[in-house]
């Protein structure tokens, strides 16, 4: 009969005794390299170990022999192997103990072997539950007080088996992202002023935006604003298609680089399969179209071509960069009050409004997921200036 375990477990080893310093100078006492370190084989080696229903899983071992009784440091390895040792397919559990009786949470343990099967090993959520036969085995390690090692006094236990861990899949669910952000040359890479991309209204898992890939360092993209080793370089992306892909390569640092510089409208879909998160990425040409009678259009249809924006050089500058301008034809008709100057880029496969903004007090703002824009008038002769780095703009 299998033997679950839903309470605590012991795993019961003797407790060595401290050595007194050999040195009589208490202050300055002699610390020696210490040669055996004992974890005797767990009374539970062969139960029947199920980590989702258990709490603490507890060892003891001696303490290495250093001279005195100092401050040490516990960390649990584990393998699933024979030789996983020997082979470099170990883990060290993320949990340490500062005390001879270690106590490993269950559920800690479980998190961390969920992640070399996977890791590893190759194994998918489908494949578990699991029964693993483990091996484990403690490094230890003196520390000073302000917690820091002290070089030299590592030393290795000998490694024991339990021949039956019933290990549950015990990682939470992978989400996409509700958020991303891109930075580059063109904020000179800095996460504080990179731009915020735009969720489509309606679709979660699409997200837009207006930016310069510049032809010599290019950009990355990231779910939060640091270099926290999840950003997203061309290596990333799983797909990379649109108007303009054929222009966009792998920089020799492995950023996403256009082979010409220029705008780009840039449209990240997002998904996840098993425990990955995918990226399919469009680079559409840089259109930014105005809407209705402002343009002389009282059917209000899409990609009406006297709406279209040209893009202008900055002021001072000889080539298209960063810094130009979007800049819309000369307003020709007044809407109502009700109706008001609208602005988008199109999404493929969405309404416009689904990616429409407008600018208030010179800040461009993006109805993203939410509801429907306040109105803006303008006058017949202005036009619409805007800056997609600063995200500024200005009817003038």
């Amino acid at each position: 009969m299998k033997n679950i375990l839903k309470s605590t477990l012991m795993l019961v080893l003797g407790l060595g005794l401290f050595s007194a310093c050999s040195d009589d100078n208490d202050s300055n006492p002699t610390v020696k390299e210490p040669t055996t370190f004992v974890l005797n084989t767990p009374a539970l080696a062969n139960a029947e170990i199920d980590l989702a229903n258990s709490d603490v899983l507890e060892l003891t071992c001696s303490q290495p022999d250093y001279g005195f009784p100092a401050r040490t440091l516990y960390h649990v390895q584990v393998a699933v192997e024979e030789n996983g040792f020997e082979n470099g397919k170990f883990i060290e559990l993320s949990q340490y103990s500062e005390s001879a009786k270690i106590q490993m949470d269950a559920q800690m343990l479980a998190s961390d072997l969920t992640n070399m099967m996977l890791e590893m090993y190759g194994k998918t959520e489908a494949d578990f539950p699991m029964n693993l036969k483990a091996y484990m085995r403690v490094r230890a390690v003196m520390a000073n007080t302000l917690g820091s090692v002290i070089e030299g006094t590592e030393i290795i236990s000998n490694v024991v088996s339990f021949s039956n861990l019933r290990l549950e899949f015990s990682l939470p669910p992978v989400e996409t992202p509700t958020q991303f952000f891109i930075t580059g040359k063109f904020c000179g890479w800095d996460w504080n002023t990179a731009l915020s991309m735009v969720v489509v209204n309606g679709s979660p898992n699409l997200f837009w935006h207006l930016v310069y890939i510049d032809a010599e360092q290019g950009i990355k993209f990231n779910s939060d604003r640091a270099w926290d080793g999840n950003e997203v370089g061309y290596a990333k992306l799983n797909s990379v298609g649109g108007d303009l892909a054929d222009e966009i390569i792998s920089s020799g640092d492995g950023n996403i680089l256009s082979t010409v510089g220029g705008w780009y409208l840039m449209i990240v879909k997002v998904s996840v399969s098993g425990r990955d998160i995918l990226y399919d990425v469009k680079f559409n040409k840089p259109e930014v179209w105005l809407m209705g009678p402002c343009i002389g259009d009282e059917s209000w249809s899409e990609l009406y071509p006297a709406g279209l924006f040209t893009i202008e050089k900055a002021e001072g500058e000889s080539t298209i960069s960063e810094n130009s301008l979007f800049v819309s034809p000369a307003f020709v008709g007044v809407p109502k009050s009700d109706q008001g100057c609208r602005a988008y880029v199109k999404i493929p496969d969405n309404e416009w409004w689904r990616s429409e903004f407008m600018v208030f007090d010179n800040k461009i703002e993006y109805r993203a997921d939410g509801g429907d824009q306040d109105r803006v008038l303008n006058s017949v002769g202005q036009k619409l200036y805007l800056n997609f780095t600063k995200e500024t703009g200005e009817f003038k």
